[in-house]
């Protein structure tokens, strides 16, 4: 069980999860990104960028 960093809400990340994956806090639907794992950190999903690329 992890903390979201947006609210303290409990956020229950998979055990089979992994860094850079995104998942959505319960509480306040925050997207966080799993930044490590042992022990699980999360932070803010970074928004989505322009492609830059076009």
């Amino acid at each position: 069980m992890s903390t979201c960093p947006e609210c303290d809400g409990e956020v229950t990340v998979a055990s089979d999860a992994l860094a850079g994956e995104i998942v959505v806090c319960p509480d306040c639907q925050a997207e966080l990104e799993i930044i490590a794992l042992g022990p699980v950190e999360l932070a803010l999903a970074p928004e989505v960028e322009e492609d830059w690329g076009e």
